[in-house]
């Protein structure tokens, strides 16, 4: 069924007696995409009928049928993923569409086929009259839906949002130096950044002054690609500014990803000392590289991601060899590196490995 069919019909059908978060969450979406749509709940879908059947009639978007559609990695689908393949691309990006199947839909759908007792299942399974309530069933019904709709108009709000805040932090990202993007207000950064070069990220404190997070890897552990000193973890005020000899540093958090300071300029202080600190400590491996000769072609970055070097170039000012290459995944976003840095070897694992290795 497409959307177009979807937004031209008058009538709906579910199931009847005990619902679960399955028909709600499908009702829910149906409701936001033709709100519409009248839904009914019946006990078999009436003869002839010309509406959209859901968790019902063993048709396109029920999953109580023999050899009903299981996920690639082994999730059955229920009818709310069933329903969310055909239109949550239609309500956000469809790599959050995605996203959002992972990380929400898939553990309804696996609830309603195997009882895995999922929270939000139970949560929405709450709304149904206890065993000796007098209340109507159908009236409990609507208000898991009005609940539903709620947690999914909020959860679309906050992908649009997310979209919103990627452009924003990518236009930031164009002005990033040495490793640290300023940000003219908060906006979530995560998912820009983290695989890119950035180190740090600065932005304005809804409590006054300014704040630096250090940026996580895009690769599990999502362990923070360059944390703020160890001495300084869990300090604040003038201890703090103290230790770090940073004026108005006035705060860092004791796992050592976030700091808090009065002025911007010493909130890009604190960026630039950690970095030095982690410079210290720093797993590549500094040979000179006088000839960095890198061959266009593709390349494998050591946490996985490929790339193709465009072409090599010279930096106006300083004669610098620099590599101009592009991301072979996402959006294909091209970048700049200096070519001994892209030459260079790093720590993975105690292995001293290329940072880029050719590949062809």
């Amino acid at each position: 069924m497409t959307l177009k069919e979807l937004l031209d019909k008058k009538s709906a059908v579910t199931h009847l007696g005990k619902f679960h978060a399955d028909d709600v969450f499908s009702t829910a979406l149906i409701k936001i995409l033709n709100p519409e749509i009248e839904v009914q709940r019946v006990i078999n879908v009436p003869e002839n009928f010309d509406g959209i059947a859901y968790d019902i009639g063993l048709g396109e978007f029920d999953h109580h049928q023999k050899d009903s559609e299981v996920r690639e990695n082994g999730v059955p689908y229920a009818a709310f993923g069933l329903l969310w393949r055909s239109f949550g691309k239609y309500l956000m990006s469809e790599s959050e569409a995605q996203i959002f199947d992972e990380k929400f839909v898939q553990p309804l759908d696996l609830d309603d086929n195997t009882g895995s007792s999922d929270p939000i299942a139970m949560l929405i399974g709450g709304f149904n009259p206890t065993w000796d309530s007098s209340d109507d069933v159908n009236e409990r019904f609507w208000q898991a839906v009005e609940f539903a709709k709620g947690i999914l108009q909020r959860k679309i709000e906050q992908s649009k949002s997310l979209e919103r805040a990627n452009e924003l932090v990518k236009k930031a990202l164009e002005n990033e130096r040495d490793g640290i993007v300023i940000l003219d207000k908060f906006a979530p950064f995560k998912q820009a950044l983290s695989d890119s070069d950035a180190l740090f990220v600065v932005y304005p404190s809804q409590r006054g002054g300014f704040n630096a997070q250090a940026v996580p890897s895009n690769e599990p552990p999502y362990a923070l690609k360059c944390p703020f000193p160890t001495e300084w973890r869990g300090l604040r005020d003038d201890e703090v500014g103290e230790v770090s000899g940073i004026e108005s540093l006035r705060f860092c958090h004791n796992s050592g990803f976030l700091i808090a300071a009065n002025t911007l300029e010493d909130a890009v202080k604190a960026c630039y000392a950690a970095k030095e600190k982690c410079g210290e400590n720093s797993t590549v491996d500094k040979s000179e590289c006088d000839d960095c000769e890198v061959r266009p072609g593709k390349y494998r970055h050591f946490k996985g991601n490929e790339y193709e070097v465009l072409y090599t170039a010279t930096h106006s000012e300083s004669g610098e060899k620099m590599v101009v290459y592009r991301a072979l995944y996402g959006d294909m976003g091209i970048w700049v590196r200096p070519a001994q840095m892209f030459s260079e070897k790093v720590l993975k694992d105690g292995v001293s490995v290329n940072r880029f290795e050719y590949i062809g």
